[in-house]
C-alpha cells in the first residue's frame, strides 16, 4: 500500500474531514425509499427489484483512486460467496461515472454491483454526503489522480460520502449500518455475516 503510505504523510495523516462533523447518517430502523442507479454497464438498477429476493448489503465508497476503497472492496469480493450463501445480495456505489466504475473493478477484482451516484441523490438519502474543501479536492487530486470534477457530474459542486456499510432487509427497514468519519475504518466480513439476517 505505498501509495496510501506516501498520500498519508503527504497530509499529515488526516483520516476525517471536518466536514462529515455535519452529516447525519440513516439509522437502524429506517426506511429505505426505492432509487434507481446506472451500474458499471451502463444499466439500470432497481432496489425495489433487488429486495423482493433477497436483503441488500449497500456499501458506500470514495471511488476507484481511494486505497481503502480498494482494499474494502476486493476484502467483500473475497469472501462474496460467504455473503450470497447467507442468501444477500452486495452493492457498492460511488459518485464516480460507469467509466470509473469499471476502472474499479478491474483495480479490485469485484464482480459484485457497483452503482453510479448521480447528483449524489442515494448518498444524501442515506445522509452520508458531504461537500469536502478545496485543499481536499486539490490533495486527493493531486496525490491520488481522483480526477474529481470529470469524475462525477459536472453539477458545479464536488461531494464525497463517508465510507458507510448498511445491510437492508427485504421490507425496505436498515437492520444493520457501519459509520465512521474515521475513513480508514470500514465495516469487516465477520461484522456483516454476523448481522445478516438468518436464511430461511
Amino acid at each position: 500500500m505505498l501509495i496510501s503510505i506516501t498520500f498519508l504523510s503527504l497530509i499529515g495523516a488526516k483520516k476525517t474531514d471536518q466536514q462529515t462533523t455535519s452529516v447525519s447518517p440513516a439509522e437502524i430502523g429506517d426506511t429505505v425509499l426505492n432509487f434507481t442507479a446506472k451500474d458499471q454497464y451502463d444499466s439500470l438498477f432497481n432496489l425495489d427489484l433487488v429486495l423482493k429476493n433477497t436483503p441488500i448489503v449497500l456499501v458506500f465508497y470514495r471511488g476507484q483512486w481511494c486505497p481503502y476503497c480498494n482494499k474494502h472492496l476486493s476484502e467483500l469480493q473475497d469472501s462474496l460467496e460467504l455473503v450470497i450463501q447467507r442468501g444477500a445480495t452486495v452493492i457498492a456505489i460511488s459518485p464516480e461515472k460507469p467509466e470509473q466504475l469499471m476502472a474499479m473493478e478491474k483495480k479490485s477484482g469485484t464482480t459484485f454491483t457497483l452503482l453510479y451516484d448521480e447528483n449524489y441523490k442515494i448518498a444524501k438519502m442515506f445522509g452520508v454526503s458531504f461537500i469536502p474543501d478545496e485543499t481536499t479536492v486539490k490533495k486527493y487530486n493531486t496525490f491520488l489522480n481522483a480526477d474529481l470534477n470529470s469524475a462525477h457530474e459536472n453539477s458545479g459542486t464536488i461531494e464525497l460520502p463517508v465510507p458507510a456499510t448498511y445491510i437492508i432487509n427485504q421490507d425496505h427497514t436498515i437492520r444493520w449500518r457501519h459509520y465512521d468519519p474515521d475513513y480508514k475504518k470500514r465495516a469487516s466480513v465477520k461484522d456483516i455475516l454476523d448481522n445478516l439476517p438468518i436464511k430461511p
